[in-house]
């Protein structure tokens, strides 16, 4: 089995905002060289998340409309008494999870139809990092 990995970095222009990062993914796949396997996506900060889903805007909009009536944000979060302001983006991020794993078959993603990678910030404007991993022959 072989493995190769790869980082994306993302500076958000907005503090909460979802990246379609399905060709960045779809690249190291090609670069990785690897026919059958799976790749990992996973976002390596408490803030971010990354899922698959449809890529329609009207969709994205119900997210965020979702997780905010699930996670809005207050002021009176617990977490907030140590100076941060961020705890409904640590909700938010434990509601859509932090990593994805795509099968990979024939060197391609083998999504379902209409299925594609997205990275979702939570707490974003500063840069933040996603690690992808092919592993697999």
């Amino acid at each position: 089995m072989r493995f190769f990995t790869e980082y994306l970095t993302f500076k958000t222009q907005k503090h909460r905002e979802y990246v379609n990062i399905t060709d960045r993914v779809e690249a190291v796949l090609r670069k990785s060289a690897i026919q059958e396997g799976m790749i990992l996506v996973s976002a390596m900060h408490i803030t971010a998340g990354v899922w698959v889903n449809d890529a329609e805007d009207g969709l994205l909009a119900d997210i965020d409309e979702w997780l905010e009536k699930l996670a809005p944000f207050r002021a009176d979060y617990r977490h907030h008494r140590t100076g941060e302001t961020n705890g409904d983006s640590h909700l938010k991020s434990l509601l859509v999870h932090h990593e994805v794993i795509v099968p990979v078959t024939k060197g391609k993603l083998d999504f379902g139809p209409w299925q594609q990678v997205y990275y979702a910030e939570f707490d974003g404007q500063r840069p933040k990092r996603v690690i992808i991993k092919a592993m697999g022959e």
